[in-house]
């Protein structure tokens, strides 16, 4: 065969070793674990049968070692801070006091003086009634007692006259015990008098309404110049400079509720602080719960009454705790121990059982009893599959280097001593 027709020959060979080359460029960007990282982390491998240890950490000898980029946020520095064990309630803020007032007569209204919304005093004059025969009755009552007490002094004097001539034999005894008898039934009849002033004394003031403690007018049920029944409602004033919510706790935490607690509250946007007041003595039966009341300050009256709130009665605060966020916490399966990854020698990934103690749900973070120690740097949240021996760069540097770390708000701060 002519020399010049090798090349001819030889070209297919050559374009299958070229496909080759490209298919095997293709798959060293295979990640090869079939589940992609997330958005803020990227996972890499390196080496080969005959690759050697490099800048990135690669194994040598032929072994394969899986390395993974994380965003700064995604690695934390464990450190010490205060958590708090509580018991969640929730439930309406109700005011303190809720009067109602009635009318204790019968009759016809010429004043009424206070609308919803307005704040009222204690004993304040809320609506007045037409008083023309009270008062009358009142006037006869008091003009009885003046006539019943003439009587008195009369009927004494004679008592006291007829005793000594008796004891000076001037008189008979009889003369001297009807004397006495008929002192005894003025004072009675001084009695009935004074009563019946008190009688009409309590129906003149029966006749105006007034505010039975100091607070705000919710209601007003009356208008002026209307007929108003025995017994109807006329106003409801409510005192809410203290909101209070009763809430249900189970029983099987009835144990860690004592009057005087904190309480963290959360109601209409705002943050507030509250303690227990009472705590009842008794289980529901039917809930198997405790009816606890807790009590919340408002003296500006920034809250209304019934809005719903959410807290937490604090039960328990640890000073100095190992606290990280509780999105660092795993849970392998067929494992009831939780485990973190831990950055080790090398920013290689580690995994670290750990023992948990408190857990503030609200705040999304966990007390760590055993396991970690402060300074050492965890994974938080979901970037993807991890495993131990993975090679951790951080992109942009951050908590991943082992000289800086960040503070609470995200920003770096340089190590400390």
């Amino acid at each position: 065969m002519p020399i010049a027709s090798l090349p001819t020959l030889l070209r297919p060979p050559a374009l299958l070793a070229a496909a080759c080359l490209i298919a095997a460029s293709a798959c060293s960007k295979d990640d090869g674990d079939g589940a992609p990282a997330s958005a803020a982390a990227a996972t890499t491998k390196s080496g080969g049968p005959d690759a050697k240890a490099g800048p990135q950490g690669g194994a040598p000898g032929g072994r394969r070692t899986n390395s993974i980029i994380l965003a700064a946020g995604d690695v934390k520095t464990v450190e010490r801070g205060t958590i708090e064990a509580g018991v969640q309630v929730s439930g309406d803020l109700r005011a303190i006091e809720e009067a109602v007032v009635r009318a204790r007569l019968e009759g016809d209204l010429i004043g009424v003086y206070a609308r919803e919304g307005d704040r009222v005093n204690q004993g304040q004059l809320l609506a007045r009634f037409e008083d023309s025969e009270q008062e009358s009755n009142r006037v006869s009552a008091i003009a009885d007692r003046e006539a019943a007490q003439s009587d008195v002094e009369t009927a004494k004097w004679n008592a006291e006259q007829s005793e000594q001539l008796f004891k000076a034999g001037a008189i008979a005894e009889r003369d001297n015990r009807a004397s006495q008898q008929t002192y005894a039934a003025a004072r009675a009849r001084l009695a009935a008098a004074e009563a019946r002033v008190r009688a009409t004394t309590s129906l003149v003031v029966d006749t105006r309404a007034l505010a039975p403690t100091t607070g705000i007018v919710a209601k007003r049920n009356v208008e002026n110049g209307e007929h108003v029944a025995r017994g109807a409602d006329m106003f409801t004033v409510v005192r809410s400079n203290v909101l209070e919510l009763a809430a249900a706790v189970p029983a099987r935490q009835a144990n860690e509720i004592k009057v005087g607690q904190r309480v963290h509250f959360s109601a209409a946007g705002r943050d507030l602080e509250g303690k227990v007041a009472r705590v009842s003595p008794t289980i529901d039966p039917t809930s198997r719960s405790i009816t606890v009341y807790v009590q919340v300050p408002n003296s500006n009256g920034a809250l209304k009454g019934n809005s719903f709130a959410t807290g937490r009665i604090v039960s328990r605060t640890v000073d100095g705790a190992i606290v990280i966020p509780s999105s660092a916490l795993r849970q392998a399966q067929g494992s009831d121990k939780p485990f973190v990854f831990r950055l080790g020698a090398g920013d290689a990934l580690e995994r670290a059982s750990v023992s948990v103690g408190i857990v503030d749900e609200p705040l999304a973070i966990a007390e760590i009893v055993e396991g970690l120690n402060v300074g050492d740097r965890i994974v938080v949240g979901n970037v993807g599959t991890l495993g131990a021996g993975m090679k951790v760069t951080i992109a942009g540097g951050g908590e991943g280097r082992a000289g800086a770390t960040t503070d609470s708000a995200g920003a770096r701060r340089p190590p400390g001593p």
